[in-house]
């Protein structure tokens, strides 16, 4: 008399299946978070870098002194985003607001634009010759 015995897997194969996969998630999910959280650091920076190059080029070609003080309407052209400049998705990947004002702050021709979310970071201009 032949047993028939319908295939499937065992509650021991499936626990393991499940402890394996449980494992690949501890080890790839801190490094997707790290990979997101460096992803953003790295646009805030081309930010600054973007916005601080602005401000330069406003400054060579409207002879503004160091000291005098920049506005967000001054830059906007150099901005390279359009025919006029566009400020609308220029801010840190950090701010729910999404607005330039409230990720970014610029002050005059001689102080590097700083980011309001990542605790102050700023790009120099000596950071465009590396």
């Amino acid at each position: 008399m032949k047993i028939n015995r319908k295939g499937g897997f065992t509650l021991v194969e499936i626990m393991i299946v499940v402890a394996i996969i449980g494992l690949l998630a501890a080890i790839a999910i801190p490094n997707f978070i790290k990979a997101r959280a460096t992803s953003q650091m790295n646009a805030c920076i081309n930010n600054l870098r973007q916005i601080d190059a602005a401000i330069q080029q406003d400054a060579l070609e409207n002879h503004h002194l160091a000291t005098d003080a920049v506005t967000l309407a001054q830059i906007q052209p150099y901005l390279g985003r359009g025919a006029g400049g566009s400020v609308g998705n220029l801010y840190c990947p950090l701010d729910n607001a999404t607005a330039f004002a409230s990720s970014y702050t610029i002050a005059d021709h001689q102080t590097a634009p700083v980011c309001q979310k990542l605790g102050g970071t700023t790009v120099g201009t000596s950071h465009f010759l590396q």
